[in-house]
């Protein structure tokens, strides 16, 4: 079976062309050895991530596994996967959770290719945590009703790795955690009414105010293009996504103001703007008022 590094290298030459609006990120193996030896990041370590939009002739076989667990989650298109459990079709929705050193083989539809977000992970709790998936859906695939959670999950473990810190090793921890026990809490379930792709957006744009999801991001999580998604969030919701999002952090710079003394600096900060001298131009923008004439009103 190739080692860590060996995988990765093959990975990384089978897809040097790559996939239009990919990401992905792989974490240097040094690193993953000194993370491995500290107290968080050893229970739980995710190792490399990723997007695949749209991967056309996107496939993997290894007659001996990875030497990590894999987390694989379609948000659109299709695709397969074989393993020791049998052959199983890969569709919106699903999950699929492959344990280390497992023989598997997965590819893309050649019709309809999936966009696929994915993560690498090992550590302490890792194995435990693919196997209490297996229990919870009777094996490696696990069907969401609403995938754009975990979806969103993956790019914060993306977001978090780029950041290449210690801290951002952690948070990336915390994310995949949390995207983990979603695919064990769900199991296997029988595909419900399904949520529109804006309605599944605007869930996902509520749930994680004030961090900011890029269109781009945001229309992978729920099976669109960017422009697709712009157009029809315009039609059923009245604005673009961005300008949702501003309208979400906006709503809590209001409420903070209104309930609150925090100073105007640490407002900012908890809407999720770095520069509070922006924050301020903007909220003057939108409502007429700076934020300390706007909290002067009710005294």
């Amino acid at each position: 079976m190739a080692s860590m590094d060996e995988t990765t290298v093959i990975e990384e030459l089978a897809l040097r062309d790559g996939f239009t609006g990919q990401r992905m990120f792989v974490v240097p193996r040094p690193t993953v050895q000194a993370a491995l030896a500290r107290p968080v990041t050893g229970r739980l370590l995710v190792t490399d991530a990723g997007l695949f939009p749209h991967a056309a002739r996107h496939g993997r076989f290894r007659e001996g596994g990875a030497s990590q667990h894999i987390l694989m989650l379609c948000t659109s298109g299709a695709g397969w996967c074989r393993t020791p459990d049998g052959r199983f079709t890969v569709q919106r929705g699903d999950a699929v959770l492959l344990p280390a050193e497992v023989a598997h083989e997965y590819a893309a539809s050649e019709d309809d290719p999936w966009t696929l977000w994915w993560l690498h992970f090992v550590g302490r709790d890792s194995a435990e945590l693919v196997r209490s998936a297996h229990e919870a859906a009777g094996g490696p695939l696990s069907h969401l009703r609403d995938p754009t959670p975990v979806a969103g999950l993956v790019s914060q473990v993306i977001d978090a790795l780029d950041s290449g810190t210690a801290g951002g090793l952690v948070r990336a921890t915390g994310a995949a955690w949390n995207a983990l026990t979603q695919v064990i809490a769900t199991g296997r379930r029988r595909p419900g009414p399904a949520l529109s792709p804006v309605e599944q957006a605007v869930e996902h744009l509520r749930a994680t105010t004030p961090q900011r999801t890029s269109v781009e991001a945001l229309a992978a999580m729920v099976g669109l293009s960017s422009s697709q998604l712009n157009a029809a969030f315009r039609r059923q919701v009245g604005v673009p996504p961005l300008r949702y999002q501003s309208d979400l952090r906006m709503a809590r710079a209001r409420e903070l103001l209104d309930s609150t003394d925090f100073a105007v600096t640490a407002i900012a900060a908890s809407c999720g703007y770095e520069d509070p001298l922006y924050f301020s131009r903007q909220f003057t923008r939108t409502h007429g008022l700076a934020p300390t004439a706007y909290r002067a009103r009710i005294k």
